[in-house]
This record gives C-alpha cells, sequence and structure tokens, in this order.
C-alpha cells in the first residue's frame, strides 16, 4: 500500500473521530443561549447534552456488528452521511423537542463511525504505521473533548448556537470524499467476530432500553418528583430490562465474553473508564454553567477557560510513553488518575473565590492528570484477542459514552438536591447552586480517586514493551473462535 493511501486512510479515520468526540462536549457552554432561543428548562438542556452519548453508547454494539457483515468502508460512509445530515438539521431546529430527536440521531450514526474507524486502522492500515494510527486517534479524542467548550464558546457569540452543527458539514463532507477515495473495501467479517456481535445484539436491545429508562428518572425525577406516573413506569422498565439483562448474561454467558473479562488490563479499563466518565463528564457539563451564570463570564471566555485542560493534555502527552518505560504504566496511570482527582479538588477550592485565575490549576492538572492515564486505555485494548478487537472496542467505546451520560446526571443530582435543601430565605440561588456544584466535584474527585486503585490492580504485570505478563497460561489470549 502506498504511502500516500495509507495517509488518506490516517486522515478519514482522524477526521471522523474528531467530529464524533467533539459533539461531545461543543454544545456544553452554548446550553444556556440554546434554553433562552428554544424555551428549555434545565431537564430539555440535560437532555440535548446526553441524549447523543445515550444514543452512541446504545448503538456501538450495532454499528460494530454491521461493520463486520456489511464491510468497513460501508460503516464508515454511511455513519458520516447520517451524522452530516443530522447535523444539518440540527442547526435548522425550531423547537428544543425537535433538536433532542436530531442529536439522538446525530449518536446513531456515530455508532457507525467509531467502531468502523477502529477496525480500519487494525486492518487497513500496514503494521508499521498502525501504532502512530491509534496513538493519534486517542489523542484526537482527547483533544476534541478538551477543545469543544472552546470551540463552542466562540462560535456561540459570535455566530450563535446553529453554527455548531453547520460546521460539522463541510468536515463530514470532507470525511466522506477522502474515505470514499482512501478507504478500500474490505472482506465482511469472520464466522468468530460476527457470532460473538450476535450475541451482543440479544442483549443491546433491553440494556438500551434499561440506559435510558434510568437516565430519564434521574433527569427528571429532581425536578418534578419520583412519585409521577410516566416516572414510576420508568422505573419499572428500568428494573425489569436491567435483570432480564443480568439474568441472560448470566444463563447464556458468550465465550467471547468471557474470554475478554478474563484479561485483567480489559476489565480494570473498563471499571477505570467508568469511574473516570462520571467524574469528568458532569464537571464539563456544570463548569461551563457556572462560568457563564456564576462568574458572568461571555460564551467565548467561558470557553477560553477550559484551554489549560486542552493545552495540558497535548503538552504532556508526547511524554506519557517514555514516562511509562521508566516507571511502569501501571504506576503512571494511577498518578495521573490521582492527578485528575485532585485537580477537581482545586476546582471545588477555586471556586470559592469568584474569580476564574483560581479555578486555572485545577482545570490544567485535569488535563495533565488524563494525558497520563492513556496507558490504561491502550492495554487493555491490547489485552483483547485479535478477533474480538471489534467487540472490545465495542464495549470500551460504549462505556466511555454511557459514564458520560451517567456522569451530566450524577453531578446533576447532587447539585439539585444541594440546592432544594438550602432555605431559600438564607441562601440565594446562586449560592445555592456553588454549594451543589462544588459538592458534585468533591464525589466526583472520590470516583476518579477510586479509579486510580484500580489502574493499579489492571496494569500491574503489564510489560513496559506493550505486552502482557498473564502470569498464567489460562489468562493468555488464544486464537479460538468465541
Amino acid at each position: 500500500m502506498s504511502s500516500i493511501r495509507t495517509l488518506g486512510i490516517v486522515a478519514a479515520v482522524l477526521l471522523s473521530a474528531f467530529l464524533t468526540a467533539l459533539d461531545n462536549t461543543v454544545v456544553n457552554v452554548a446550553l444556556p443561549q440554546m434554553g433562552r432561543e428554544l424555551g428549555l428548562d434545565e431537564a430539555g438542556l440535560k437532555w440535548v447534552a446526553a441524549v447523543y452519548p445515550l444514543a452512541l453508547a446504545s448503538f456501538l454494539l450495532l454499528g460494530g456488528h454491521l461493520t463486520d457483515t456489511r464491510g468497513r468502508r460501508w460503516a464508515l460512509l454511511t455513519g458520516l452521511a447520517v451524522f452530516t445530515t443530522s447535523s444539518m438539521c440540527c442547526a435548522l431546529s425550531a423547537t428544543g423537542t425537535i433538536l433532542i430527536f436530531l442529536r439522538g440521531v446525530q449518536g446513531f450514526g456515530a455508532a457507525f463511525i467509531l467502531p468502523a474507524s477502529l477496525a480500519i486502522l487494525a486492518h487497513d492500515v500496514p503494521p508499521r504505521a498502525r501504532t502512530a494510527g491509534f496513538g493519534a486517534t486517542m489523542a484526537m479524542l482527547a483533544s476534541a473533548l478538551a477543545l469543544g467548550p472552546v470551540i463552542s464558546g466562540v462560535v456561540t457569540q459570535f455566530r450563535g448556537w446553529e453554527w455548531l452543527f453547520l460546521m460539522n458539514v463541510p468536515l463530514g463532507l470532507a470525511g466522506l470524499v477522502v474515505g470514499a477515495v482512501a478507504v478500500p473495501s474490505p472482506a465482511r467479517g469472520r464466522t468468530g467476530a460476527r457470532a460473538a456481535a450476535t450475541v451482543s445484539l440479544r442483549l443491546l436491545a433491553w440494556a438500551c432500553v434499561s440506559c435510558a429508562a434510568v437516565v430519564y428518572c434521574l433527569i427528571e425525577g429532581p425536578a418534578y418528583g419520583f412519585t409521577r406516573l410516566p416516572l414510576v413506569v420508568a422505573g419499572c422498565v428500568a428494573a425489569t430490562g436491567l435483570t432480564v439483562t443480568c439474568y441472560t448474561t448470566v444463563r447464556h454467558p458468550g465465550a467471547a465474553l468471557r474470554l475478554l473479562f478474563r484479561q485483567r488490563p480489559f476489565t480494570g479499563g473498563l471499571i477505570t473508564q467508568l469511574l473516570w466518565g462520571l467524574g469528568v463528564s458532569g464537571v464539563y457539563f456544570y463548569t461551563s454553567q457556572f462560568l457563564q451564570n456564576g462568574l458572568r463570564l461571555s460564551p467565548t471566555a467561558a470557553g477560553l477557560a477550559f484551554t489549560p485542560v486542552a493545552s495540558a493534555l497535548l503538552l504532556t502527552a508526547p511524554f506519557v510513553a517514555a514516562v511509562a518505560r521508566r516507571w511502569g504504566d501501571h504506576r503512571v496511570s494511577a498518578a495521573g488518575l490521582t492527578l485528575v482527582a485532585s485537580g477537581l479538588l482545586l476546582i471545588a477550592l477555586g471556586s470559592r473565590h469568584g474569580a476564574l485565575v483560581h479555578l486555572l490549576p485545577g482545570l490544567s492538572a485535569v488535563g495533565a492528570g488524563s494525558a497520563l492515564a492513556l496507558p490504561l486505555t491502550t492495554r487493555a485494548l491490547e489485552s483483547s484477542p485479535d478477533h474480538l478487537s471489534g467487540l472490545a472496542a465495542g464495549l470500551f467505546s460504549a462505556t466511555r459514552e454511557l459514564s458520560g451520560v451517567f456522569g451530566i446526571v450524577l453531578v446533576g443530582v447532587v447539585v439539585t438536591v444541594v440546592q432544594n435543601s438550602s432555605p431559600s430565605a438564607v441562601v440565594s440561588n446562586g449560592d445555592a447552586f456553588l454549594a451543589g456544584y462544588q459538592s458534585g466535584l468533591c464525589i466526583a474527585a472520590v470516583l476518579v480517586g477510586a479509579a486510580a486503585a484500580v489502574a493499579v490492580w489492571a496494569l500491574r504485570g503489564c510489560r513496559v514493551d506493550g505486552g502482557q505478563d498473564w502470569g498464567h497460561p489460562s489468562e493468555a489470549p488464544t486464537d479460538g473462535r468465541g
């Protein structure tokens, strides 16, 4: 394969990954403006932010299955087409309900893009360029997450929130053209991969319904009361779905899933990703509101306030591999997560002073710590057998996205409970929100701190050359067919 075609494939993957990750955080700073223009209350704003990662996580396994059965090129181009079209329609939304629905369609399209991108890197890029491609993709995903608020602030203030979606159109079209020219039509997935995806699809419907019902209860419950009939029905649906999902998994466990979860780095990586997402995602959502409503910053200034996160991440990332070789992946990842937890506490302390400058050390610590934790993701995905790499990537991505949804909801519940418990006669609404925001930051720090301990357990024994010291022959990945 020529170097030009390889660069084209990597460029298509990086552009696609950037688009899907950017829309996770790009709306956060624009939420107050959306609320004013579309008449959305706090629950509606939560849905605007949460429905995209919820739809993305719910359909990731479907996207992986179609990547195996219909082809990687087909899945990538289809996902880009759906994502680009729905982005254009989001900009034309006249009501909050339409916008929320179209954000869900965006997530559906992104669920095709992510598994296809990882599969293309694994199978259509030469081995000598593969490691660099994966590293660049992870850096692109992290950078998009950090840069989202910055882009959101600038675009919202000078062009309006609609342009946050319109700017996806030329980028999506460019990805379609480059992908159509550079990405080859791959062979269909092997029988083992299709069987693994089929096993997951049997649980997908129940798992999706359960997650949606739980999120609905947690978003609507604090504002309207958990005893309302729709919330009671949603709670029953969630309980039933979770029960059926757990029962089916225990009674008919797929050999592929057993093989994946027997790998310590993969299991630990999933748990750590869940804890990190629960802690950090809600902080992004509510920090943007605190900066605008509490510190009275403009959307641009609020977005630029997140620059230390992106800068610290990008400056730290090039040194992570060398540091990991010197000190070990488990120590570096645990140190990174501990730094993230410390940064969250620093943000909580800085928010008491009512000035942006006091938040900057904490934001910088979150960015640098997140970069140091990257070896955990790499080792988790490397620990899966080759024929299950797509399923492993789908599960890992689904955990990341769902943790983001529940992180927004969890911190939101804390903020609402603390606000409602504050006597209105003594404490103003702004002070009540600040107290809830600080409580949410402290809980987030505890969750991320617990992830540091999991990282040590998951990566202890991993060789620093990128392999694993499995310790026992029964733990080594095999080339079995699930």
